[in-house]
């Protein structure tokens, strides 16, 4: 607990996907006060054609409202 999925097009290379990573782990563990042995980050590509379909309408615009941060599109 946590357990973070970060969804985005592919192209970013892996050593970036780590850095990401470890930062978003940084930010959480200092937000929680969990320890980050307790946090997992998963990063999904999804390909920008299928974006909309496979991402926006079945995960973001159903759940607009407990959103935290919502998209400008």
């Amino acid at each position: 607990m946590p357990h973070i999925v970060i969804k985005m097009y592919p192209g970013t290379s892996e050593e970036d996907k780590v850095k990401l990573a470890q930062a978003v782990t940084q930010q959480v563990t200092e937000f929680t006060g969990k320890p980050e042995m307790a946090v997992s980050v998963d990063i999904v590509e999804v390909a920008e054609e299928l974006w909309m379909e496979e991402v926006y309408d079945k995960e973001i615009n159903p759940n607009r409202e407990r959103l935290y941060k919502k998209p400008g599109y």
